[in-house]
């Protein structure tokens, strides 16, 4: 499903926490590790010398943290922005996901995990695995805690019927295949959209919605799924999809991401950006096909 991971660390405890929740990627069929770390200099030519070597021991140690958990695992080092240098290494290397993480009701505020991780997000090919970190205050000072897969639990599939949604679907189905087996496929009448002129058909469209998700149930459940709930629910999109998303009964958020198309102000204000701003649980966001 996910052969070949890109995982985007800025060296940070964070980024040692995310590495940590890789294992769950190993149960469904990841197999090799591409350890990426961006400098983020576009001239210095000797600086960029340097600051690879101070790079290289924190990086050398999360590398072996990695091939312990099973993976084959490599070690690329980019001079220049990381959202540029992230997407050019996922395409000459063919990775089938990238792995970041992000804290809190805001992205993190690492070097790679702020602002690069929103361009990241938005602009990426591959589908982006966004994993949660929670930032903990104890007595012995401040400590990073992931949310890792759990394939006991339950997958949110947030749908609104799109054609990156359906794609984001097809990911499910090789989640059902490589041995996660409880799903819930979860659509949201949009009231902002519905209520001013549309709310009499609300019934109708409850109706042809809920035959959507029955056919997708049926897929799900002819490739061996054991558990399969459909869910309608009504008010803005991400607000409901992180209140089902706060039971402990799901591991991971799957959806669809904006293109290319999408200025940033637009994705910014998406459903996409909000749930994985404040999600509990990791998400993995689809992008468009382009």
């Amino acid at each position: 499903m996910f052969d070949k991971i890109l995982i985007a660390s800025d060296l940070s405890e964070a980024s040692s926490e995310m590495i940590r929740c890789t294992q769950g990627l190993r149960l469904l069929g990841s197999r090799e590790a591409i350890l990426f770390h961006a400098l983020r200099i576009r001239h210095l030519e000797d600086l960029k010398y340097e600051l690879a070597r101070l790079a290289e021991p924190r990086l050398q140690k999360q590398k072996d943290e990695l091939e312990a958990l099973g993976f084959v695992t490599k070690i690329e080092i980019a001079s220049s922005e990381t959202a540029f240098e992230l997407e050019r290494t996922a395409r000459k290397e063919d990775i089938s996901l990238v792995v970041i993480a992000t804290h809190g009701k805001s992205l993190l505020q690492h070097a790679l995990l702020g602002g690069e991780a929103t361009k990241i997000i938005q602009h990426h090919t591959k589908p982006v695995l966004v994993v949660r970190i929670a930032v903990i205050e104890g007595e012995g000072g401040r400590k990073c805690e992931a949310s890792c897969l759990d394939l006991s639990r339950k997958v949110l599939y947030a749908t609104d019927f799109s054609d990156t949604a359906q794609r984001a679907f097809t990911y499910v189905e090789k989640m059902v295949e490589n041995g996660w087996k409880k799903i819930t496929l979860l659509h949201v009448q949009d009231s902002s959209r519905i209520d001013k002129y549309l709310k009499e058909r609300l019934d109708e469209f409850n109706s042809i919605d809920t035959e959507r998700l029955e056919m997708l149930k049926d897929v799900l459940v002819k490739k061996g799924a054991s558990e399969v709930d459909i869910a309608i629910s009504y008010g803005l999109p991400f607000q409901e999809i992180l209140k089902t998303a706060k039971s402990d009964l799901y591991s991971i958020i799957v959806m669809g991401s904006q293109g290319r198309g999408f200025s940033e102000e637009l994705f910014l204000g998406s459903v996409s950006h909000n749930v994985v701003r404040h999600a509990p649980i990791p998400a993995l966001l689809v992008p468009a096909l382009r």
